[in-house]
């Protein structure tokens, strides 16, 4: 069974990624570290809301910062991403064991289209 982690952790990280707009900061920040103005830049939000994101992201531990001069850099951080397929994986693992059995059912029922042609073939002899 799967190791259910503390609230304060994976449950505020989905709560994080619930919202859309913070998953496309996430991706931005997959190219690099950027400044609210940088972030605020691609969409259409004023700062304090970019600042508002890029908090609940800060955290649940998602993005990282750094105060340079009179900037702040975000980043991602990835670790509790790595804790969430952590959790996750046990879920992965229990589908793709499921499809397997599904495929295997699958390959050893007779093929439709076989059984039709005999079937067809069977009623034009009798007639």
């Amino acid at each position: 069974m799967a190791q259910r982690l503390e609230y304060s952790g994976i449950d505020q990280v989905f709560a994080a990624l619930a919202n859309p707009t913070r998953r496309q900061i996430l991706d931005l920040l997959l190219g690099g570290e950027r400044t609210v103005q940088s972030i605020a830049e691609r969409f259409a939000m004023a700062r304090p809301s970019v600042s508002e994101h890029l908090r609940v992201l800060r955290d649940c531990g998602l993005v990282g910062e750094d105060k340079r001069g009179r900037f702040r850099y975000y980043r991602v951080e990835p670790q509790p991403l790595h804790d969430l397929q952590s959790w996750l994986s046990p879920f992965e693992r229990y589908w793709r064991e499921r499809l397997h059995a599904l495929g295997e059912v699958l390959d050893a029922m007779p093929d439709d289209r076989a059984s039709d042609e005999t079937h067809h073939d069977r009623t034009e002899s009798e007639s």
